[in-house]
Parts: structure tokens; sequence; C-alpha cells
């Protein structure tokens, strides 16, 4: 390793305000599920992310730079692997996410975004006019199509709409002209329709209905958005306390220990509670902005922007949905959320931030 390459250049900072989340997510957890057939979620959720942990430290010793030079075949790989979700993608729910490997389950949908995030910063770190042609917009964006396409089929709307957000960041800091953005805009725009009829599964058009009016279908599409309302608005100023939410664990909430954690946490904690949530996220994102900053090279901005750009749109529309803003989607709210894939992915993702800051001196 090299002598500009040490731990005190980590980010502890960082990694304080992630522990912190991370701890207030398995409490909510284990709240939310206590006395259901979930409980007990809250151990699995350290086991993952103590693992998480160990890949995020591992994942800072191995230098970007050699981890860029392998996104060809770590591109590859991530479409065959989609392909292979469909093919013998264990279904539920009426869709095909997740291998089973019998002792885990591998959802490859999840992996995919760090390789995006990768693969752009691989892009544009060798492309270095920063008035991009129109022709360089459009390889980019089929970069991200391809996989995009795979993951609608399953169907997973809400991973493929994470896949969004890296592109607009890559474009926007690779010199995105004005007017080409408008071009694509209007490109969309036109789009919307087909996309409609033909890119969505009734129940997906059913959700952004109903997004809407919730109370037109209370009971169906409507259920869920209307009890994480209820959930959020009953918790007050200070909430209710430590598994004393009638919502969550009267079992009203769906799913309160995923997608919906943070109306449940809101409910037990109110709106202070909810604030500090809030907080604490605003200083991870302020802290991967300043490493940015920091980055030895143009690779290293577009790693971890690409990171910050995954994590804000998840907090965003994760938020949104449960306060009524965002139409759900299933996306979960970062480190909160119970799911190993998504805390594996967030931990790597972080790893590979503590990487570029790790080497902000050795040039």
């Amino acid at each position: 390793m090299s002598r500009y390459v040490r731990f005190r250049d980590f980010d502890w900072v960082l990694l304080t305000f992630v522990l912190i989340i991370c701890a207030l997510g398995v409490s909510e957890i284990y709240s939310a599920t206590l006395h259901t057939k979930f409980e007990g979620m809250h151990i699995r959720q350290v086991y993952w992310i103590l693992a998480g942990l160990g890949l995020m430290f591992f994942m800072s010793l191995v230098n970007y730079q050699a981890l860029l030079e392998l996104v060809p075949w770590m591109y590859g790989f991530s479409l065959v692997s989609l392909v292979s979700v469909l093919v013998f993608g264990k279904k539920y729910l009426g869709a095909r996410r997740w291998i089973d490997f019998k002792l885990f389950h591998f959802q490859p949908s999840e992996w995919v975004k760090l390789i995006l995030i990768l693969t752009m910063a691989k892009y544009f770190a060798e492309y270095r006019d920063n008035d991009m042609p129109f022709r360089e917009l459009v390889k980019a964006g089929l970069v991200v199509l391809f996989p995009m396409l795979l993951v609608l089929k399953q169907p997973d709307l809400g991973t493929a709409l994470t896949y969004i957000p890296i592109a607009i960041m890559a474009l926007v800091l690779g010199g995105m002209r004005p007017r080409h953005g408008l071009v694509l805009l209007v490109i969309a725009a036109v789009l919307m329709p087909a996309m409609w009829k033909w890119g969505l599964k009734p129940y997906q058009k059913e959700r952004l209905s109903t997004f809407v009016a919730p109370e037109a279908d209370s009971r169906g599409s409507g259920y869920q958005v209307i009890q994480s309302l209820v959930a959020v608005g009953s918790g007050g100023v200070w909430g209710k306390g430590v598994a004393k939410g009638t919502q969550t664990q009267g079992q009203f909430l769906p799913v309160p220990h995923t997608d919906f954690i943070f109306a449940a946490w809101s409910e037990e904690h109110g709106f202070v509670g909810a604030l500090a949530v809030m907080l604490l996220y605003f200083g991870v994102l302020m802290r991967l902005i300043h490493d940015a900053q920091t980055a030895p090279d143009r690779a290293g901005v577009f790693l971890i922007m690409g990171v910050v750009a995954v994590l804000a749109f998840h907090v965003l529309v994760n938020v949104g949905m449960v306060v009524g803003f965002m139409p759900v989607t299933g996306i979960p709210l970062p480190l909160m959320s119970y799911g190993g894939s998504s805390i594996l992915f967030t931990f790597l993702a972080l790893g590979i931030v503590m990487n570029v800051r790790m080497r902000r001196f050795v040039n």
C-alpha cells in the first residue's frame, strides 16, 4: 500500500453519520416487527451491517483505478446477470428479481447501480472535452438504458428508476449542453405515452394513478399511502414512543420494516425524530460532496457524485412516498430499511468513496 494511503485519511465523520443511521434503523426494525412474523429481523440487519462494514473496508483498499480498468467486464457481467434473473430467477409476488443460491438470494439489479457508477466514471474520465457532443450523450444514455430495460422487464420499476440519476449526474458533470438537455426532456415527454401503454404493468399504472387521489381506492392501491399518512400525522411533535405506534403495532401500516420504515419511525418519534433523521442524511450527503471536492482526479469526482446521486434519489423518493408527495415505487430508505442487498450496495458504494478519499494526496 502506498505510504499516502492510510486509514487516518478515512472519512470517520461520514462513517459516524452512517453508523448512527444504521443504529436507528435497527431499533426501528425491532420495534416495527415486534410480535409479528418478522420478529427478529433486526438481528439479521445487524449481520448485514457488519458484513457491509467488512466490504466497505475491503473496497477502500482496492485502488479504484484498477476497478475502472475492469469496467467492460463488470458491465458485461451485469447484463448477463440481469438476463439470468429473467430466465432462472425466483418468482415472488409476480416478479423475478432474485436468483436463489439456497444459502442466499442474489439481486443483481442492486449491484448494477454500483457498476453503472463505475462505468459512467470511466467513460467521462476518458472524455476530456467539457463541451460534449450529442452523440456522446446518446452513447452514455444507451449504456444506462440497456440494464434499465432489463430491470423493467422483471418488473422492478423502483430499482430501474434509480439508474436515471446516475446518468443525469454524469451528463451534467460531463459538460452536457443546455440545449441537449432540453432535447432529452422533449424526447422523454414524447415517449411517456408509449411507456405508459406498453412499458408499465397494470399494478404500476394503478399506483401512479392513485398517487394523485389515494382516497379514491382507500382499501386497494391507495391503502398504503393513506395508512402511511395517518402514521406520520399521529406521531405529532414528539411521537408515541418505541413500540407504541398504533398504526405500526396494529399492523395497519404495510411493510413498516422495509419501504415504510420512515413512517413507522415518524409515528414513534414524531416530527423531532423525523427531522433528526433527515439532518443525518443531509450530513452524509454534505460529507460526500466534500470528499468529491478533494478527489485526486476526474474519475474520483464522478465516482463520488454518482454515489451522491443514488443516495439522494433514494432518500427523496422514499420520504416523498411516505408523506404522499411521490408514488409508491418500492424504493427503500438507505441504511434504515431492512434488506441485505440494499445494505451491502450502500456500504460498497461508501467503500469506493473512502477509496477515493484515501488517495487524495497520492498525486
